[in-house]
């Protein structure tokens, strides 16, 4: 019996962008899973979690607009990971993460620093403009980067044990009974294997 569900792996299309410093390669396709890592400009900040109905707010509205699948999620202070598993015809997870921060910046009071660039260009300061992007290739992928998910508020020394993270689908997980509800605590974590080899 599987724990976690099965990925559809259909075809593929690769898009560069041409930036001014760098090609960039992103992984578009259709009812894929990936992992993202989104960041706050201000790695000192906590407005995810101070901000956490806000952000989930923001969820939302993008996914009644453009659904996707939140297939794991944790949020800390200053980043956030998930796994997400787009519609088997729509490849576009760009956009729904452009209009996620958006829609968050928006109810931001506009009190942050902003480079001439971010003027110029009418952003905010909240977002770092990148992300992380993994596409995920089959079941086992997909559960190393769920347990990575899971164990990131340990790993930054948020929590003692991962059951204690309020902002993380952990609970969700231990419901479905992936997890025990000790998962990755003392010895078990002895040899773990998280995210990327």
């Amino acid at each position: 019996m599987r724990r976690y569900p099965s990925l559809y792996l259909p075809s593929f299309h690769l898009v560069s962008y041409h930036l001014c410093v760098t090609t960039y390669r992103r992984n578009f396709i259709p009812g894929g899973s990936f992992f993202f890592t989104v960041n706050l400009a201000d790695r000192r900040s906590h407005l995810l979690t101070e901000r956490v109905d806000l952000l989930r707010t923001s969820f939302r509205y993008v996914r009644t607009r453009h659904p996707f699948t939140i297939e794991a999620i944790v949020v800390l202070p200053d980043h956030l990971h998930a796994i997400w598993t787009l519609p088997p015809e729509d490849p576009d997870f760009a956009n729904r993460w452009r209009l996620i921060k958006t829609e968050f910046s928006r109810a931001i009071e506009a009190s942050e620093r902003r480079s001439r660039s971010r003027k110029s260009k009418g952003e905010r300061n909240i977002w770092q403009r990148r992300y992380w992007e993994h596409t995920l290739r089959d079941e086992n992928d997909f559960e190393r980067h769920c347990n990575y998910i899971h164990f990131n508020p340990m790993k930054h020394g948020y929590v003692s044990s991962v059951s204690e993270w309020p902002y993380s689908s952990f609970q969700r997980f231990v419901r479905l009974g992936v997890y025990p509800r000790n998962w990755a605590t003392g010895q078990e974590m002895t040899g773990a294997n998280f995210g990327e080899r």
